[in-house]
């Protein structure tokens, strides 16, 4: 199992206090060293934490393949297209929401994400779809000949946060799901049941599999029984336990993991 460490929240407690510390670049080396695969970012149309030369100064220096994740948006993609990382993952991007709440709806956006999808290629830069894990998300992103499709993990992580964690006695409750233990656990087998069906069906079609969102050190090891899945992008938990273990313990820690 591939490890791609999304670290976009290093910027996010940098443009906390406006300054320029701590600087993501820093985090490039040690991820290497410690087993990460990939290096993840996301460069937003509203910059809120990584910036254009932020990214640019990232995939210019890191020995490490670079996923970086962006909106449809034109502007963007020529960003995007003069960077020149390794792999594109298209997302949908809101402008009030605190993180990414789903997938790219493929089927109101077809025309536009294909002719995106074109460009990118154009420019050698492979593409991945971040979507939820449905069937019908996984038969578009064939006819429109993604590389990747990255399965929207989410509903899972949030499911699972309200039942096994003290989340619900927190001002962070999760309001819709504030229901019975029963009800929990059979949303929990319908969502991992769901994320099994869509990686078999991409994995049978061609497509390479990755998932990522809300995944962390109590919940992935039920994402990496699905056989499918071959890479994982994991970012808030990774830096978060950094705060108090480091950052390389805290790579490790996940690689082993997600190794076993």
């Amino acid at each position: 199992m591939l490890l791609g460490v999304n670290i976009d929240h290093i910027a996010v407690l940098r443009e906390a206090r406006k300054i320029n510390d701590p600087n993501p670049i820093d985090a490039l080396s040690i991820c290497k060293l410690n087993g990460a695969d990939q290096i993840t970012i996301h460069l937003r149309e509203d910059r809120r934490h990584i910036h254009d030369n932020d990214a640019k100064a990232i995939i210019e220096q890191s020995s490490l393949p670079v996923n970086l994740e962006c909106s449809i948006n034109e502007d963007i993609i020529d960003i995007v297209c003069k960077l020149k990382p390794y792999r594109a993952t298209l997302v949908p991007e809101n402008r009030d929401e605190v993180t990414t709440e789903g997938g790219l709806d493929l089927e109101k956006n077809f025309d536009k994400i294909n002719k995106t999808i074109e460009k990118l290629k154009q420019h050698e830069i492979e593409v991945s779809l971040f979507i939820d894990p449905t069937i019908k998300s996984i038969e578009l992103s064939n006819m429109l000949e993604s590389d990747f499709v990255e399965l929207h993990t989410g509903s899972f992580a949030n499911i699972y946060a309200m039942l096994y964690t003290n989340i619900k006695s927190t001002h962070h409750s999760i309001k819709e799901l504030e229901l019975s233990k029963e009800e929990l656990k059979n949303r929990l087998d319908k969502s991992l049941e769901d994320l099994r069906s869509a990686s078999n069906f991409a994995s049978n079609l061609g497509l390479k599999v990755a998932a990522g969102h809300g995944l962390n050190y109590q919940n992935v090891s039920l994402i990496c029984q699905i056989p499918e899945i071959i890479e994982l992008n994991i970012g808030q938990s990774i830096i978060a336990k950094s705060v108090f273990t480091g950052l390389a313990s805290a790579i490790k820690d996940m690689k082993e993991i997600i190794s076993k």
